[in-house]
């Protein structure tokens, strides 16, 4: 294998040039969340890869994941539900200068295990109605942007809590080098040609325009309906303007927007659920009509963070993207549970609640809000994603006449 420090600069490139596809000239507005003794050294090489490449300008900002716990242990509860509005005021002019969004993460995902779940669910929601219009901007297409992890102390535990910590971080970023293509001589050349595959069926499903998948598996008989009109996206995206980019690295999925209002039976967890620094184990969802009616969580801790999760708006309770990822994707075969949903969702065929994605819509990116709501698509504060597949896994395509035909089973494309 390639050197430590290669094999992270390589990285740091792929992030640049194939993620965000940086252009010349543009501003990169780079966001670091978690310890500063693994996100801080990986920024500075994103910077060193966004200047190489011809940005004008990298604005580094780095959080302190603890803080959000220092709150919680010592904020008057009444305070927590106020998060500044000038965060957004800070963030927002990227998107009018048509520059690039880039966060990188190395969170610990069981930071917040022991804390109220009512008063981290308020905390949170805080932040989405502050930051929503960035998070339309980019749902809409309105910049290039990205989110990536990198291994630290708290994640690693996590994953490997027999390791010592430095052990534990050295196994973690040597099982996620190859998941990323590093190890190959040309990591470049491997993610456009996997890009394209992605692309390939991507196109293979638009043109079927199926009018609802229906999902088979242990726990799990669900119809998703998918809104006429609809396009599957996967691997590259592209902005309104027309400059294409990757969103997530890596990524395995291929998605579309489901119909806000047709999603009828019930669905169950495949694998643990990092969310707002508590692990789920498993839960169950019960939907009809589109909206969820009924949650089951095998903790009541995390049945009362399931709940405000679906409560935080109207359409947290609905759907907004629906993923098929092959039980055969590199992460799955890793054998490894990482705790961080942007591996565990690419390991794995998944549905989100909140907020879907417009792109994947004909014409959605010129509707009213009351347009896209009228058309089937859902519009949330929140995106959460959970996992659903597994090698037990059936999908069904269904079309408007009521034919179906299989799309996947036992977890594998047919």
């Amino acid at each position: 294998m390639k050197r430590f420090d290669e094999m992270t600069a390589a990285y740091a490139d792929l992030v640049i040039r194939v993620g965000l596809n940086l252009q010349p000239g543009q501003e990169l507005l780079l966001d670091g969340y978690g310890s500063p003794e693994t996100v801080v050294p990986f920024m500075r090489q994103i910077a060193r890869s966004a200047y190489r490449a011809g940005s004008r300008y990298v604005d580094i900002t780095w959080s302190d994941e603890v803080q959000n716990l220092i709150r919680l242990q010592e904020a008057a509860p009444e305070t927590l539900d106020y998060f500044p509005a000038w965060r957004l005021s800070r963030d927002l002019p990227i998107v009018e200068k048509k520059g690039a969004m880039l966060v990188v993460f190395s969170s610990d995902p069981t930071l917040l295990a022991d804390q109220n779940p009512n008063h981290i669910s308020t905390m949170m929601q805080a932040r989405g109605r502050v930051l929503k219009p960035l998070q339309e901007a980019r749902a809409n297409g309105e910049i290039n942007w990205l989110g990536v992890s990198v291994p630290g102390a708290g994640w690693a535990a996590q994953v490997f809590p027999d390791l010592p910590s430095e052990e534990g971080i050295a196994r973690l970023w040597e099982t996620i080098f190859p998941i990323l293509r590093l190890d190959q001589d040309d990591p470049t050349a491997a993610w456009e040609a996997h890009v394209q595959q992605l692309s390939d069926k991507t196109s293979t499903l638009t043109q079927k325009k199926y009018t609802a998948l229906h999902f088979k598996g242990p726990g799990t008989d669900l119809t998703i309906g998918l809104i006429k009109g609809h396009r599957w996206a996967g691997g590259r995206t592209h902005t309104a303007d027309g400059l294409g980019f990757v969103p997530n690295l890596p990524t395995e999925e291929v998605f579309t927007t489901p119909d806000r209002g047709r999603v009828d039976g019930i669905v169950h967890t495949s694998m643990p659920l990092n969310f707002r620094g508590t692990v789920i184990d498993s839960f169950s969802l019960r939907f009809k009509a589109g909206r969820v009616v009924e949650v089951e969580a095998d903790e009541p801790a995390a049945q009362q963070l399931l709940d405000h999760l679906i409560g935080t708006d109207e359409g947290a309770a609905r759907l907004g993207e629906v993923a098929l990822v092959p039980h055969s994707s590199p992460i799955s075969q890793s054998g490894v549970l990482f705790y961080n949903t942007l591996y565990d969702e690419n390991a794995a065929s998944h549905i989100a609640l909140g907020a879907s994605y417009r792109l994947c819509v004909d014409g959605a990116d010129k509707m009213s809000s009351e347009e896209y709501q009228a058309k089937g698509g859902n519009e949330s504060v929140i995106h959460v994603d959970f996992m659903i597949g597994s090698d037990q896994l059936d999908v069904d395509g269904i079309y408007e006449d009521g034919q179906r035909e299989p799309v996947m089973r036992d977890g594998e494309w047919v």
